[in-house]
């Protein structure tokens, strides 16, 4: 082969490594192998990332003030053709970085080439997600203190609301529906916390660590990395450029959030069916059926209901991705942005969709009221008279049984029987039993630090509210 030869293949291999291979990249596994396709949604990350490192390359000597300020007036320039849609992306050019450092060299001439001076695409995207990820987080945050804000204000509205409480989906005890939307604060609470967590975590610079050694050059990673706002800078080259646990713990957080969602999802669903008609959900989030037009199908809880098994998935396409390499980096890791940039869309989208549902949910208080009467809800709370009457609670557990038998064979809740046929099962009921066999009654009487009492959901609005500011 000729030297012209030679150097006609080098042209037609990516410029960023091709002085190491004498013919070019197939085809079709130039589009196998990229990534700029969902990439270049970290190019104000990149950018950011590479404007710090060129500042951190000029004050350790190793670019001019002159090298320095044209690299920098060159990546604002891209940056503001990308944002106007008038960057011209390349697949030849593989990913994000090559794309932006292709594009600066063009504009600027060999300043351009000097910017990947002691940095690897390696250490360089591993930042740029981290960069991406911080971002997002700030944003769900928001978007979970929205919901809450929501759930706050509705559980006020409600809180002496009575709603028959479940367990097996069977008709339990009454409780407040502002007690039970409070309990879905408390998960966001824990979603919250879990994210500011993560987030810590995940503010670590791997730049620097270069492709996996890091680099001989006179670098200041604690410049760059105050640049970048990170708190801390990852202390172990090969793990700087090969962790992943920020992204899966956030997946991991991720999934929980959207699990919780859809709990609330399904109970949304049952409560606004014919059916329950606990609630009604506005026609704006809601649709109907193209063939029976009595139907008003709750299809924003339905569809976030479904999305949560796509963040299952992305997590455990993360896991998989990552069980298995070796260190240092690994081409698998290409696949790892994908997962995680849908899981932010996804995530995000359905906390905004539940912040704006929320405050438009309307509870039927009749309804609830009156299936609360079903189903002996207050059969407890006689068990409780009793036990305060001097009976040991499980011979009061077999009095209640007896009288709920009693009613369920005549036809009448427990509040519904006389004084007379109360006593035929036990005479230490007295007149006093109606006061908490009323649904008023038995709602009043939990009122201690995190019952279901209106006094008590009114204290832990109070408080959760202070906690939000």
């Amino acid at each position: 082969m000729t030297n012209n030869t030679q150097n006609s293949n080098q042209t037609q291999a990516n410029q960023s490594w091709g002085g190491r291979f004498s013919e070019p990249t197939d085809e079709f596994v130039k589009i196998f192998g990229a990534s700029v396709f969902f990439d270049k949604i970290l190019a104000p990350y990149d950018i950011q990332g590479s404007i710090a490192h060129a500042t951190m390359l000029q004050e350790v000597g190793l670019l001019t003030e002159d090298e320095k300020n044209q690299i920098i007036k060159g990546l604002e320039q891209i940056l503001a053709e990308i944002n106007a849609g008038e960057f011209e992306w390349s697949v030849a050019l593989e990913d994000v970085h090559m794309n932006i450092e292709s594009r600066l060299t063009k504009l600027i001439g060999n300043a351009g080439k000097k910017l990947h001076t002691g940095r690897s695409r390696n250490d360089q995207v591993a930042t740029d997600i981290r960069l991406y990820l911080r971002d997002q987080v700030d944003d769900i945050l928001a978007e979970i203190n929205r919901l809450q804000i929501a759930l706050l204000d509705l559980a006020e509205q409600e809180a002496s609301t009575i709603l028959p409480g479940f367990t097996h989906l069977q008709a339990a005890q009454p409780i407040s529906f502002g007690h039970h939307m409070m309990a879905y604060f408390e998960m966001l609470s824990r979603d919250a916390e879990r994210l500011v967590d993560t987030r810590k975590r995940m503010n670590s610079m791997p730049l620097g660590s270069a492709a996996l050694a890091g680099t001989t050059y006179p670098i200041n990673r604690e410049r760059t990395a105050q640049l970048l706002g990170f708190e801390r800078i990852c202390l172990n080259s090969l793990d700087g450029v090969s962790d992943r646990d920020f992204a899966i713990e956030f997946l991991s957080a991720s999934s929980i959030i959207m699990m919780h969602l859809s709990r609330f999802s399904e109970e949304l669903i049952l409560w606004s069916s014919a059916q329950f008609h606990f609630i009604e959900l506005p026609d704006s989030f809601c649709t109907g059926s193209s063939i029976m037009p009595q139907k008003k199908n709750p299809d924003v809880p339905e569809l976030v209901r479904g999305k949560t098994g796509r963040v299952y998935g992305n997590l455990t396409s993360m896991l998989t991705i990552m069980k298995s390499q070796p260190l240092a980096y690994n081409k698998d890791n290409q696949e790892d942005k994908e997962p995680l940039f849908d899981t932010v869309d996804t995530l995000k989208a359905c906390l905004r969709v539940f912040a704006d549902m929320v405050p438009t949910i309307e509870a039927q208080r009749d309804t609830m009221y009156n299936s609360c009467k079903k189903g002996y809800t207050t059969a407890t709370d006689l068990a409780d008279y009793l036990v305060n009457k001097g009976l040991a609670f499980r011979d009061a557990h077999e009095v209640v049984g007896k009288s709920v038998s009693y009613g369920i064979e005549h036809q009448k809740d427990i509040s519904e029987l006389s004084l007379e046929e109360l006593q035929l099962f036990d005479d230490r009921i007295e007149n006093d039993v109606f006061d908490i066999l009323s649904l008023e009654g038995s709602l009043c009487a939990r009122d201690h630090l995190g019952a279901t009492s209106p006094n008590q959901v009114k204290q832990a609005i109070k408080t959760a509210r202070k906690k939000l500011i």
